[in-house]
């Protein structure tokens, strides 16, 4: 065994392919990744949200607005800033209606995806900082499944390493013979080349951020969209330095990555917000918005209803000694009207020698 061998045995290998063929339908293991995510978002949030003493549902039916709204804005930002993947010379403009190719931007996902939050909570009549923050570390979560689809898609990596982590990347053909990372087949799995793996990177970076949010938020009860605020801080900071890694083809503003301005300014954004939204007082009583108890307090709940049966009894009860002793001293006063009456025995002998007397 050479060196070089040895050294690609400690590597990463990148799958064959990213799309498998059930007949005619192509079962994409981007669009499984994102679907995945997804479901953990909305179940975990809503597992969040019904601890905070929300309405079980709520955060589903929310979702039905928010997630629809979130792929056209991923999509429509991935465009707009990639822009030259699908106009020019030799370009197709229709390829951009091709999501299922990858290229989704969190930014627009994001600001999409909250308008469509907004729909939502104001048919459930909930704040939307408040639903922010119970969905904070699922949106996260979602967000590191979603780069386990770039691996798949063999896309989004840095450039040339020597570490032992490193990722292969292998020559993909298509049915046609050209060459296609997306929809092709890795012609064999000896590495063209040795990159870092950056979507590992920020899917290992968004777990310890969810983390952190779900720590932030037990320790301090964080409220008024503080919660996700630090995602978006905590997204943002490793985002920059990820991108900075990149190789992939990007528009550059002014020598740097798009991607990397717009992780600063949110970063910064984030930041401020977290400092005001602190003078909003205390976290939400999601109870009281909803009508719904604390689920910490359905034991106390539950003793109050014994309470309360508890005294409805004493109370029957009582009504029924009263009910017994009423009836006693009637019986009572009869026995007495009967004492009285001239033709009982009783009297009669004890009349009679008074009489003598």
């Amino acid at each position: 065994m050479n060196v070089a061998s040895s050294v690609f045995l400690a590597n990463i290998p990148s799958p064959d392919r990213g799309v498998w063929e059930l007949g005619p339908i192509p079962l994409r293991a981007y669009a499984l990744c994102i679907i995945a995510g997804i479901v953990v978002a909305i179940w975990w949030g809503e597992r969040r949200w019904v601890a905070r003493g929300g309405r079980a549902g709520t955060v589903t039916d929310i979702a039905v607005w928010a997630v629809p709204f979130g792929l056209v804005g991923g999509r429509l930002y991935h465009v707009a800033t990639d822009w030259h993947r699908y106009f020019g010379e030799g370009k197709n403009p229709l390829d951009a209606l091709r999501i299922w190719d990858g290229g989704l931007g969190i930014w627009g996902a994001i600001a999409f995806g909250a308008v469509g939050a907004w729909f939502g909570c104001r048919s459930k009549k909930v704040p939307l900082p408040v639903f922010a923050d119970a969905i904070a570390p699922g949106v996260v979560v979602a967000q590191a499944i979603g780069r386990v689809g770039n691996y798949f898609n063999q896309e989004l990596y840095g450039g040339p390493t020597d570490l032992p982590w490193g990722l292969e990347i292998y020559q993909r053909v298509n049915e046609l013979g050209d060459a296609d990372n997306l929809n092709g087949v890795a012609v064999n799995h000896i590495p063209i080349e040795v990159v870092h793996p950056t979507f590992l990177y920020e899917l290992l970076w968004n777990l310890a951020v969810a983390g952190l949010v779900v720590w932030a938020d037990r320790r301090f009860r964080l409220g008024h969209g503080r919660a996700f605020a630090i995602y978006v801080a905590g997204y943002t900071l490793g985002r920059t330095w990820i991108e900075l890694m990149r190789t992939d083809p990007a528009t550059m503003v002014f020598g740097v990555r798009v991607n990397v301005w717009v992780s600063v300014l949110v970063f910064l954004g984030a930041v401020v917000y977290l400092v005001l939204a602190k003078k909003r007082g205390p976290r939400e009583d999601l109870a009281a918005i909803q009508g719904t108890e604390p689920p910490t307090d359905d034991t106390s709940r539950d003793d109050d209803a014994a309470v309360a049966d508890k005294d409805a009894a004493d109370a029957a009860d009582a009504d029924k000694d009263a009910e017994d002793a009423e009836d006693a001293h009637t019986d009572k006063d009869k026995d007495a009207e009967k004492d009285a009456e001239p033709g009982t025995d009783e009297p009669a002998k004890e009349s009679t020698p008074s009489g003598k007397e």
